[in-house]
């Protein structure tokens, strides 16, 4: 008879969040100065050249950059692209597109990940309203990051907030993970399921939370480029993602910008001070319930 054996969860000791705090600060500088670079004209591979500079000015190596054959520091998804669009020196941003840019950086050996979707000058209302759905599903399910929950509390949470913004499509192909000397490690964070299952949270442990999710249907498709994730019926789309860590007074968002504000955060209730109740742990250690298997860079289905 062979015992059932769950994959381990890395947990982390307070100098090691630290340090993903510092790797999550990189991206979350890189990816101010790419939303204030965002402009009709400008190319995604301008964006990517822009990011690779931020990142490596910073002491930092691009986690993105030949992840898996990935040829680019950053994934720029424009329109009904959903993730890993590959920067372009020939895609030219247009007034009214919307754009995701997802964005991952190694510091001394830890990583941090995030994305964000903004639109290119002036966008239609239902365009802004489907940024705003899933940023703040995404802010629904860190609320959820706290000791004692389910990891599925985080997947329902997303799930229910994204339905109670109107008729998006959620996508299921492509989840959230776990991270730290990894870019992609256990767990995989689901954006739909029941709460209750799946591993307890526990303090010290590391979340990529990462919803997606478009204005038609919920079916995507991989281009022949072996990377750009599209939605079927070329409804746009729009992709959030923050590394949390959980602490024991709630949520760390390691890659929100020191000294950000956010009115979706506080209206979920997540804080967006510094956090840092981390008791001292094992470096590794296994989980005490089920997990679910995650999929691949920027989403993991596989860049970032």
């Amino acid at each position: 008879m062979r015992l059932r054996r769950e994959p381990a969860i890395q947990i982390k000791v307070p100098a090691q969040i630290e340090r993903m705090y510092a790797a999550g600060q990189v991206v979350a500088r890189t990816l101010a100065v790419l939303a204030h670079a965002v402009r009709p004209g400008i190319t995604t591979a301008d964006l990517d050249a822009i990011a690779e500079r931020e990142i490596r000015d910073a002491g930092a190596v691009p986690s993105f950059l030949g992840y898996s054959g990935y040829p680019a520091s950053i994934c720029a998804s424009v329109n009904e692209q959903v993730v890993h669009g590959i920067p372009n020196g020939g895609q030219r941003l247009r007034a009214g597109d919307i754009i995701s840019i997802d964005c991952g950086a190694i510091l001394d050996g830890w990583h941090g990940d995030a994305a964000i979707s903004l639109g290119v000058g002036e966008i239609d209302p239902a365009d802004q309203a489907l940024l705003d759905a899933c940023e703040a599903s995404m802010w629904a399910g860190i609320a959820q990051a706290v000791p004692g929950r389910h990891l599925s509390d985080i997947s329902n949470a997303v799930e229910r907030s994204v339905g109670a913004a109107g008729n998006y499509g959620l996508i299921r192909e492509y989840t959230g993970h776990g991270i730290g000397t990894e870019m992609h490690m256990e767990p995989a964070v689901r954006n739909y399921g029941l709460p209750g299952q799946g591993p307890r949270l526990r303090t010290g442990m590391a979340l990529a939370i990462e919803p997606m999710i478009t204005r038609g249907g919920r079916h995507v498709a991989e281009l022949a480029d072996g990377w750009t994730v599209v939605s079927v019926d070329s409804s746009r789309a729009a992709h959030f993602e923050h590394t949390v860590a959980i602490a024991a007074d709630g949520p760390w968002v390691l890659t929100a910008l020191a000294g950000e504000k956010s009115a979706l955060a506080e209206r979920a209730g997540v804080s967006l001070d510094r956090r840092g109740l981390i008791p001292a742990a094992t470096a590794v250690t296994r989980a005490d319930d089920g997990l679910v298997k995650r999929t691949g860079p920027g989403g993991d289905g596989d860049v970032g």
